[in-house]
Formats: C-alpha cells, sequence, structure tokens
C-alpha cells in the first residue's frame, strides 16, 4: 500500500511535533519536517507530496512567498496546501487564495479540527490525480483505437482502389506511385501534412469507376472507337457515384479526385469541360501524379518513357492539360519523385 506524504513547514519546532503527533493519527502516513520554508523548496525535485501544511509566519520566506515559489515548480499545481495562520487580515486570505490555498488552519489549532481538514484535502486530491489519470488512460485508449480505425479504413481504400485496378494486370504499384507523388505536390504547394495526406489517401480512388466499365473496352489491346471512348470516359462518373454517398471524408474526397482529374486546365478534359480553377485542387495534384506514372509506365500500346521524356511531357502540358502550380511543384520535388520511383518499382 502506498504510503500517504505530508510535508510540514514551520519554524517552530513544538509546533511542528504537535502537527506531526496529530497527523500521525490518520492511517497509512508518512511525514516529513521541515524548520524553514528554503529547506523545503529543496526537497521538491526528489518528492511529490498530498498534503502541505505550512505556517505563514516564517522568518527569511513567510508562508506567502514559499507557496509563491512552490507554485512555481512544475507539477506542483495540483499539490492542495492547507496554511496555518494566526492573522486575520482579510488581504493575506486573498493573496493565498490568489495561489490556489484551499483551507486554512488559524491558531491555535483544534487537533480534530487538523485532522478533518487534512483528511478532506488528501481525499480531493486522490480523487483529482486519480480522475485524471483515469483521463490519460481514456486518451490513450482513443488514440490507440483511432490509430486502428485509421489504419483499418486505408486498407479498405486501398482494397476498394485495387479492385478496380487488378483488371488491368498493368499498373503494378502505380497506385502507390501515384497517391505518394500527390502527397509531395501537395506538400510543395504549401498544404498542411494533414491536408497532405488526405490527399495521399484519396487518390488511389481516381479511377475506381473502372469497375463499371466492360472488359471488352477496359482491356482492348487496340484503338477504342468513338463509342467505346465514350463509355470509356464514363469511368469518372461511375466513380464519383460509387463514394459520393459515403459518410467517410475519405472516400468523399475520393469521389471528388475521380470526377475531376481528366478535366484539363484550358477546359478540354472531361466529364464536365471545367477549366482553371474550377477543377478542385486535389484532383489537379493527382492528375499531374497520374500523368507522370503513366508516361514512366509501360503499356499494351506503348514502351515506359525516359525520366527526361516524362518531365519534357510534364512542362509541354503546364497550363494546358495540367495546372502549372502542381507540375512546379512536382519538378520542384524531383528528389522526393526518384526516391519514390526506387522505392515503388514495377514486379
Amino acid at each position: 500500500m502506498n504510503h500517504t506524504k505530508i510535508l510540514l513547514v514551520d519554524d517552530q519546532p513544538v509546533s511542528l511535533l504537535y502537527l506531526k503527533k496529530t497527523l500521525s493519527k490518520l492511517p497509512n502516513m508518512q511525514i516529513t519536517t521541515c524548520g524553514n520554508a528554503h529547506e523545503a523548496l529543496n526537497l521538491f525535485p526528489y518528492q511529490q507530496w498530498d498534503l502541505i501544511v505550512a505556517d505563514y509566519q516564517m522568518p527569511g520566506m513567510n508562508g506567502l512567498d514559499f507557496i509563491r515559489q512552490f507554485r512555481q515548480i512544475k507539477g506542483s499545481e495540483e499539490t492542495p496546501i492547507l496554511m496555518v495562520t494566526a492573522s486575520t487580515d482579510p488581504n493575506v486570505k486573498y493573496q493565498l487564495l490568489d495561489l490556489g490555498i484551499v483551507d486554512f488552519l488559524h491558531k491555535p489549532a483544534d487537533a480534530s479540527e487538523i485532522i478533518a481538514r487534512a483528511r478532506n484535502l488528501i481525499s480531493l486530491h486522490k480523487a483529482t490525480v486519480s480522475l485524471k489519470n483515469h483521463n490519460i488512460e481514456l486518451k490513450k485508449g482513443v488514440q490507440e483505437m483511432t490509430k486502428v480505425l485509421a489504419e483499418r479504413e486505408q486498407e479498405s481504400l486501398i482494397v476498394l482502389a485495387r479492385a478496380a485496378e487488378s483488371r488491368d494486370p498493368q499498373t503494378g504499384s502505380h497506385l502507390l506511385r501515384m497517391a505518394s507523388y500527390s502527397r509531395i505536390i501537395a506538400l510543395a504547394l504549401g498544404l498542411s501534412e494533414d491536408e497532405a495526406e488526405e490527399i495521399y489517401l484519396a487518390a488511389p480512388m481516381h479511377d475506381v469507376g473502372k469497375i463499371g466499365i466492360p472488359d471488352r473496352i477496359l482491356l482492348k489491346d487496340g484503338k477504342l472507337t468513338p463509342d467505346e471512348w465514350l463509355e470509356m470516359k464514363r469511368h469518372t462518373n461511375y466513380g464519383y457515384d460509387i463514394l459520393r454517398s459515403s459518410v467517410t471524408p475519405i472516400l468523399k474526397l475520393g469521389g471528388v479526385i475521380a470526377l475531376n482529374h481528366h478535366e484539363a486546365w484550358n477546359g478540354s478534359g472531361y466529364p464536365n469541360g471545367k477549366k482553371g480553377d474550377e477543377i478542385p485542387l486535389c484532383a489537379r495534384i493527382v492528375a499531374v501524379a497520374d500523368v507522370f506514372d503513366a508516361l514512366m509506365s509501360p503499356r499494351p500500346y506503348k514502351e515506359a518513357w525516359s525520366l527526361d521524356q516524362a518531365l519534357d511531357e510534364l512542362t509541354n502540358i503546364s497550363g494546358v492539360r495540367l495546372d502549372s502550380a502542381c507540375v512546379d511543384a512536382f519538378m520542384q520535388s524531383i528528389d522526393s519523385v526518384k526516391h519514390i520511383m526506387t522505392n515503388y518499382v514495377d514486379v
């Protein structure tokens, strides 16, 4: 069983003896005595107290100055203090109250009163500490559960995105690369870490609407007919329809990206011909990441481009198909881009 720790501070040996003998009647007490305030202050780096009983009128440093210095010590805010005073000056009491003194004993103090007041303050302090510790544990539990839910949500997002991408065996690590490119573009544009992380998690949803495209079109080796191309373009609307009603913010953001990532800066894109700032920033960011990775990846109809060729193409379509600010942000982060390319190589 842990002892209840009490500190007595008084310059009068007789008063200290009386207080110690009286408070020793409480069960499981560990009582320390100090003959002056300086001696007491020197103990605080090494000990925490459940109650301090201090005399107001002490030479060198009175009780008011003692409490003032004590409250500056980290971790002292919740320690209850019982002040013993013979002063009847209300200003003294007001100053002590401002420093967090919650109770007073007026000399001469009756033993029964000392015990009752000490017991109440100790009980209140222990209940406060217990509640604080309980809240800390609850907070840790909530944080751990939030982390688990976030990990599960991220896993679900990737599974859903791969369900669409798995129909195209050439995509490989495309999802991880383009999501990572999207995050570094967002950060280079000055978005917060949280905003960049949301785009990173939502970016893999960009082509989820391909689930609704027939295999004869999606997997066709040759050039699509005008009608087939019209159907292929509908994957943006299909993706939006799948995701827009979700209560999960990341999935909602994924819906916005799915609908808009093929819109073009000059208005020549699809499905709605949006242009410039009409296109949501998240979709403009993902469009740069998606185009770059598509250029760098082999397809049945083309070889993989070199890095220089892909960067030249981004420059050529900057301000035409792609937002030039997003392209510039990508270019500024080329070292990070190369690192992502190295870490997520297609197998």
